[in-house]
């Protein structure tokens, strides 16, 4: 599955619902949950990010293959490679952390592999969770 939005601006939860309900999509509930935080995760900061003003486009997919959900994001928006960023340290308190990066850590945590790549002016994020 494969769709564009465009724009982007006030549809956090369309673009979140479009990956969450493709076929692809696997429906084991403990796993649901951990793809749908990714995905919201990555969703929310291209919508609040990516574009001043939220005039822009996603395309967002889902693909299996090698025993393997793929899920993947473009967009034309701010250059920014979040696998880049500094994990937070989280044996800090809440308060002396610095505020941001959570989000992609825990993609971090719960995918198998995630990939970035800046490619014909578009930001290219992969996350790859693979299937018993």
């Amino acid at each position: 599955m494969k769709v564009i939005i465009d724009p982007i601006a006030y549809k956090s939860a369309e673009i979140i619902e479009t990956l969450m309900s493709s076929e692809d999509m696997p429906q084991d509930p403990a796993l649901e949950f951990k793809l749908r935080l990714c995905v919201e995760e990555v969703v929310e900061n291209i919508v609040r990010y990516a574009y001043k003003d939220g005039q822009g486009f996603v395309e967002v997919g889902t693909e299996i293959r090698d025993g393997a959900l793929y899920m993947t994001f473009r967009d034309a928006g701010v250059k920014f490679n979040p696998l880049e960023k500094d994990d937070p340290d989280i044996t800090l308190s809440a308060e002396e952390r610095q505020i941001g990066g959570l989000g992609i850590f825990l993609c971090k945590q719960m995918m198998d592999d995630l990939q970035y790549e800046y490619k014909d002016g578009c930001n290219h994020l992969t996350m790859i969770k693979k299937l018993s």
